[in-house]
């Protein structure tokens, strides 16, 4: 059985991912202080920005794929911690992609498409970044140094939601909590992005390694929608009432770090390379919905304990 080592099983994409492979490849996943005591797969606590630590940890576990998903992912905490975002978000990757590099390992790094600063949208690969905040240079300076130390990795911009760990973690959960209970909420009508469910994002992922892929690729949906537009639509396929949620533009609201309006990428490179169409934003949230009634949502939570 092949093994996959995901850096940062806790998050979001990596827990999915994890949950997903489990059963068909063996997995390892690194934590630093989460606990998941009742995780199907094999956890190792690790402090990733010690020296030596991602090499030890790959010539241990000796990995077919390495993904990672280890970020300071917030933008605030980005802001109030730049050396720490630094460490995680720009050093660390660089470390794996030499590693993997010297290994003949595949591997796949997770970037964002706040790399853009929104002023024009449907951003094509060729497009020039322009970053906003803290969080999104350290994560453009990963993108550059992985590409120039393994010219075999796979580069993926991606935005994404999913059900997660605490069940507070995504935009979705934020949406599928407060309208569930009737509450009334906010959904911003002026940030536009494209976003892809998280268990779509891994199966596309897999299907570029399958194809043997390489470089930056946008991995999104092709649509674009907002934020505003998403939480109703999300609504509508649990049978909640969309009502419930009220259109305000991003700027009346207190979020701290600067926010890019228009993120929605182009993925005309990644749809001629698979020679297929994505997932859509129809089919993400039918299979979200799917997961909440068959206990999927349930299982990963637990693993918490």
């Amino acid at each position: 059985m092949k093994r996959l080592l995901i850096l940062g099983v806790s998050g979001l994409f990596g827990l999915n991912l994890a949950m997903m492979k489990h059963g068909s490849m063996e997995v390892f996943g690194t934590v630093h202080n989460q606990i998941l005591p009742q995780a199907p797969f094999t956890v190792r606590q690790s402090d990733l920005t010690q020296t030596g630590a991602v090499s030890r940890l790959i010539e241990d576990t000796k990995p077919d794929l390495i993904i990672n998903c280890a970020a300071v992912a917030s933008l605030d905490a980005c802001e109030h911690d730049p050396g720490l975002a630094e460490q995680l978000n720009t050093q660390l990757p660089a470390e794996i992609a030499q590693k993997a590099a010297s290994l003949s390992i595949p591997f796949i790094h997770l970037s964002t498409d706040a790399v853009f600063d929104g002023q024009k949208g449907n951003y094509a690969e060729s497009d020039l970044p322009n970053p906003i905040n803290h969080y999104a240079r350290t994560k453009l300076q990963a993108e550059q140094v992985v590409g120039e130390l393994n010219a075999e990795a796979i580069i993926a911009r991606i935005n994404f939601y999913g059900w997660s760990l605490s069940g507070k973690r995504s935009l979705c959960e934020f949406f599928y909590n407060h309208l569930r209970s009737g509450n009334h909420l906010n959904g911003f009508i002026d940030l536009f992005y494209s976003p892809m469910m998280v268990c779509d994002l891994v199966d596309v992922l897999f299907k570029m390694l399958e194809k043997n892929l390489h470089g930056l690729y946008h991995v999104s949906v092709d649509e674009a929608l907002s934020k505003y537009e998403f939480g109703c639509r999300l609504a509508r396929t649990f049978g909640f009432d969309p009502g419930l949620i009220e259109p305000v533009s991003w700027k009346e609201a207190a979020l701290g770090a600067v926010r890019s309006p228009d993120l929605t990428l182009d993925v005309s490179k990644l749809k001629a390379a698979l020679g297929a169409p994505l997932p859509t934003v129809a089919d993400g949230l039918e299979r979200l919905k799917q997961q909440s009634q068959d206990g999927y949502r349930q299982r990963l939570m637990s693993v918490g304990g």
